[in-house]
């Protein structure tokens, strides 16, 4: 097979300064001193050397950088926040100066419960620092993003900037899996909750008209749409009869209002092949939301290996799924250099020189 350039879209990374950073936050707060205890025995998520050497093991494979879990929002409250905002952006920036055949972009992190600095932020890191995108989390501390305070800030990337949005998700075990208990048990809430938890908020920024008002929104769904794909027509010939349900609220004038099928919106979304290697779910999020909607993102560091297993076996299921070659270079890169507004291309000696497209 000739040569493919591959860019993972969803990969996770902590700059060493904001990591250090979180450290001391952590003496204060026993849930993420116990998520760093776990963290320390991944040295690729914090390690930049340790990344490098894993990723020499892939040929023509680059990464656009994310910051892991947990938010910003959660690590302090909206008069902090800004602060570790750009301490992650600056330190992302740095990667991405020093290492760009390995790492052609980064996305910015926002302070999202101080909205004024999160805009501000946002203008920061694009113009200043080159970020091709925002991430959000499902949930700001518990508010949907539906939100209308969020609104100015989908609207700023949108409608300024024509960038995209990731979306991923977070709940912790308090999110419980019955009204009788205080938690949940098992890692349900991230096996099932997190999927769910996506689904949720797809299904929020649709009925609440964010994609009817924001129709160019790029939102780029981690895990490749949750569970959109696979529940297609309980989606589709469902919620045609939104309303039908429900003695409280007029859905029905809800559904005419939207001016197309709740489906369609759903399948407005982009999502990456982050799915452990599975090559039926990227059959079924392919053909959910088409060839040119679906990118390459692995999910790495976060497998038993620390790293190498989500990329290898990702690339092992679309591989398997013998797609043609043009659907192939849309899901490994090119999808997302239209998307990111940049151009990568392979060099004879097999290093990848970034070329930026000017606005």
């Amino acid at each position: 097979m000739q040569r493919q350039l591959k860019v993972d879209i969803f990969p996770h990374i902590f700059p060493q300064p904001f990591f250090e950073r979180m450290k001391g936050i952590a003496a204060g707060n026993p849930a993420l001193a116990a998520s760093i205890k776990r963290w320390l025995n991944i040295p690729v998520l914090w390690d930049l050397d340790a990344r490098l050497r894993m990723m020499r093991g892939f040929k023509d494979y680059k990464q656009v950088l994310t910051l892991s879990l947990p938010a910003i929002e959660f690590l302090a409250g909206p008069e902090e926040s800004p602060a570790l905002a750009k301490l992650a952006n600056d330190g992302m920036a740095e990667i991405v100066a020093t290492h760009p055949d390995q790492f052609p972009a980064f996305v910015a992190s926002l302070p999202m419960n101080n909205v004024p600095a999160a805009l501000a932020e946002m203008e920061r890191a694009i113009r200043r620092l080159g970020a091709k995108g925002i991430q959000v989390f499902t949930n700001v501390n518990g508010r949907p993003l539906d939100d209308p305070e969020f609104y100015p800030i989908f609207e700023r990337c949108v409608k300024t900037f024509d960038l995209p949005i990731w979306l991923h998700p977070v709940r912790t075990s308090k999110f419980s899996d019955y009204a009788t208990e205080s938690k949940s048990k098992y890692e349900i809430w991230w096996l099932f909750g997190w999927p769910y938890e996506t689904s949720v908020c797809m299904a929020r920024m649709v009925f609440s008209g964010m994609l009817q008002k924001l129709p160019d929104m790029k939102v780029i769904t981690h895990h490749l749409g949750a569970m959109a794909p696979f529940f297609d027509e309980r989606i589709g010939l469902g919620m045609d009869q939104m309303g039908a349900r429900t003695v409280d609220e007029d859905y029905g004038a809800l559904l005419k209002r939207l001016g197309k099928r709740p489906l369609d919106y759903f399948k407005m979304f982009y999502g990456d092949t982050s799915v452990n290697g599975s090559a039926p779910a990227i059959r079924c999020g392919l053909d959910f939301f088409g060839p040119d909607r679906v990118l390459f993102g692995t999910d790495c560091p976060f497998d038993p290996e620390g790293g190498p297993t989500f990329i290898r076996e990702s690339i092992r299921a679309i591989d398997s799924l013998k797609l043609s070659d043009s659907v192939r270079n849309k899901v490994y890169y090119g999808n997302a250099m239209r998307m990111l507004q940049m151009k990568l291309a392979l060099s004879p000696g097999g290093r990848d020189a970034p070329k930026r497209r000017r606005k």
